[in-house]
């Protein structure tokens, strides 16, 4: 008797989907009490507070639905052996362009290219209603619809390019590996994920926003004064057009060793009512880099 692995799987996934669902269930009843917990109180107003509860429960509906059509199309695509068949079509696809099905490189590629378009497609009108309907019925949202699905055109553009020399590689490292196989294809994410550390923030984050430096003033100078405080190598200070996409607000750090930099959303320093709260927003991700979070976060992804 052969064991029904795919059965197994689905059945482990939809388990999976029901206690994830139980759980936010849970904070889907939390965030329907219209009290201000006694805790706030005094810290943020009634007012702020329901908005804040508004925006949560429509974006807990939202996950609802999202994670049901999920769950039913993951479910298909393997009882119904769609990636096998379309594993089959992506080879056919390249017979008839001229192209070598048997090659395993480029019949992969073929079919993640595919795989990646369908995801594109089926996630779409998930992402038009929470940019376009619930971020902007909270005020939230301040794209346009051009810029919209510029974005994500540069994002496909950007895997096209970047896909193939990884996707290439590994199947390298696969055919090539023998019993060492394992080691050297967590050597190549580990060398992989450090790059892309590296060159997301310099080359890839500025297709998509520009970033200014802060200019001198009492706010930089703060800044420098705390980063100095916490012997932070901070070398660079820039400000991002968050602006252009969202009103939310957020401050961040990246850099390896001794040339660490600080960005801020310009939306942090329009919002916030003077520069000590801007400070106190750095000295929280400064906090993380202090107490070494960022790195025990990354050396546990390397572990597991």
């Amino acid at each position: 008797m052969v064991f029904p692995y795919m059965e197994a799987v689905v059945g482990f996934m939809i388990l999976m989907y029901f206690f994830e669902t139980y759980l936010d269930l849970r904070q889907h009843a939390a965030l329907k009490l219209p009290k201000l917990p006694k805790t706030l109180e005094g810290v943020i107003s009634q007012e702020k507070f329901e908005k804040s509860r508004g925006y949560s429960l429509d974006k807990s509906h939202f996950h609802f639905v999202h994670e049901f059509v999920t769950i039913l199309m993951d479910s298909a695509i393997l009882l119904f052996r769609i990636l096998p068949w379309f594993w089959k079509k992506s080879g056919n696809f390249l017979v008839l362009v001229g192209l070598d099905a048997e090659n395993e490189i480029l019949h992969t590629l073929s079919f993640l290219a595919g795989v990646m378009l369908w995801s594109q497609l089926t996630d779409l009108p998930f992402s038009l209603y929470s940019t376009f309907v619930i971020e902007a019925r909270h005020g939230f949202n301040k794209q346009t619809i051009w810029l919209f699905f510029r974005d994500m055109i540069k994002g496909m553009i950007l895997a096209i390019v970047l896909g193939p020399p990884i996707v290439s590689a590994i199947i390298i490292i696969v055919q090539k590996g023998g019993p060492y196989l394992a080691i050297y294809l967590w050597a190549f994410m580990f060398v992989l994920s450090l790059v892309m550390m590296t060159l997301y923030p310099v080359l890839i984050a500025p297709l998509f926003n520009k970033f200014t430096p802060l200019p001198e003033g009492e706010l930089r100078e703060k800044i420098e004064k705390l980063a100095s405080s916490l012997k932070f190598p901070l070398k660079k200070l820039f400000v991002v057009d968050g602006s252009t996409r969202s009103s939310h607000s957020n401050a961040y750090m990246y850099g390896f060793f001794k040339n660490k930099r600080i960005v801020l959303y310009d939306t942090l320093i329009q919002q916030c009512k003077n520069d000590e709260e801007i400070v106190a927003v750095i000295a929280h991700e400064l906090g993380h880099w202090k107490l070494n979070h960022t790195m025990y976060s990354f050396i546990a992804v390397q572990v597991c």
